[in-house]
């Protein structure tokens, strides 16, 4: 009721008077006679309930058929039941108020740990990008000081093989007009092996041309897996970038003391250039890959008995090591590499904690449990794309890698 209904009294309940009223007959006041009247009220008591949060009712008591004296037994009684009242509401508020407390705690928590979430995601990521920048950093240095001094010898060789046709043709002219020389050039010709040399130095001079050639294909190949200008989209290569992350594993993929050589066989689809960060991208495939190549050599290591993957074409068991690597168009907008090694597989539990940041299954000191992770974000969240594992124990892994052509803008 409004102030306005309760009329005069209304001060009184706010200073927590006892109201009683024998027949309201007596009551002088006109508003609150009207008030009771439209209620039906001949006889009324009314006692005040006071909550520890300020808050003011009134509990009370009424005769609707004639008036009625009210007793002092009948007040404390009535006194007594607003004390509970109010010990009863109070505990209601209290509690009330003890869980809005717990569920604005406990979305504190959430917020915490959320936020604690994103640290550590923002920690690994700060720590792998600077791990692969560092690579990178190396990669490109390395390819910059080899090419100076390949790029010298691989442009003058082949004048070099020119100069020396011409000189041997010109000692095949003087061995036609003069085939009888004197004894002391005769004798040097004898000692040098000239006709091994004629035949030799050709070939010898071909291979270094080759060499050459071939120090010139890794000098790309580092700089296309380093990348260290491309921090925006660009239409690239992907298959340049997976041959580039091989040749930098090449030597833990050939055959070493203890270890079996580990066979790659590429599938590569007719793929498009693909917009992405290639540097990432390239981060991707390297961990993907060193993790294929941990696994088979623990499988070399433990000697365990494996089966082939779902990829390989020949119904041959797994004796010798092997990476698939696969790329095609799906859909005409997305790509996909499958990454398939024949290495001892994992359990299902391990499996699905294989994307978290810091969970390794690897011996203290050989691995961070980082570069899944890592992966994980650069293709799902920086290229809005799948990354997937499938995995048996003793039936391989197989990672399946989805990213559209082109990127969204906006």
């Amino acid at each position: 009721y409004s102030v306005e209904q309760v009329g005069s009294w209304a001060m009184r309940y706010l200073q927590l008077e006892n109201i009683l009223v024998n027949n309201i007959v007596e009551v002088l006041e006109a508003d609150l006679r009207q008030f009771l009247t439209q209620l039906g009220f001949l006889s009324f008591l009314s006692i005040p309930i006071q909550t520890q949060l300020g808050e003011i009712g009134i509990l009370s008591c009424s005769h609707h058929q004639n008036s009625h004296v009210w007793n002092e037994n009948e007040l404390e009684l009535l006194k007594a039941v607003t004390d509970q009242l109010a010990i009863a509401i109070n505990q209601a508020q209290l509690y009330a108020q003890t869980q809005a407390n717990v569920t604005q705690a406990q979305a504190q928590a959430q917020q915490l740990e959320a936020a604690l979430q994103k640290l550590r995601q923002t920690q690994t990521h700060l720590i792998q990008a600077e791990k692969m920048s560092s690579l990178g950093q190396m990669v490109a240095g390395i390819a910059h000081e080899i090419n100076n001094p390949v790029t010298f010898v691989y442009s003058n060789v082949i004048p070099a093989i020119e100069y020396t046709d011409d000189l041997l043709n010109l000692l095949s002219l003087y061995q036609e007009y003069y085939p009888q020389p004197v004894p002391e050039i005769q004798q040097h010709i004898e000692e040098m092996e000239l006709e091994f040399i004629q035949e030799d130095l050709p070939k010898l001079l071909s291979s270094m041309k080759m060499g050459a050639e071939r120090i010139r294909q890794i000098v790309v190949s580092l700089r296309n897996f380093s990348r260290l200008d491309e921090a925006e989209f660009k239409a690239v290569d992907l298959h340049q970038g997976i041959d580039s992350t091989l040749l930098i594993l090449q030597n833990r993929l050939k055959e070493q003391a203890g270890q079996v050589g580990i066979e790659v066989i590429k599938t590569y689809g007719n793929l498009p250039l693909v917009e992405c960060y290639a540097g990432q991208m390239n981060q991707v495939f390297m961990n993907i890959l060193v993790n294929a190549i941990d696994a088979i050599n623990e499988q070399n290591t433990q000697r365990v008995q494996c089966q082939s993957s779902s990829l390989e074409s020949q119904e041959n068991p797994c004796q010798k090591p092997m990476i698939q690597i696969q790329t095609e168009v799906v859909n005409f907008s997305w790509v996909m590499i499958r990454i398939v090694d024949n290495g001892p597989g994992m359990p299902e539990q391990v499996r699905q904690k294989l994307f978290d940041p810091f969970f390794t299954t690897k011996p203290i000191g050989r691995g961070t449990g980082l570069g899944l992770s890592i992966s994980y974000q650069i293709v799902v969240e920086k290229h809005q794309g799948h990354l997937e594992c499938y995995s048996e124990v003793g039936q391989g892994s197989e990672f399946v890698i989805e990213i559209p052509i082109r990127q969204r803008r906006g």
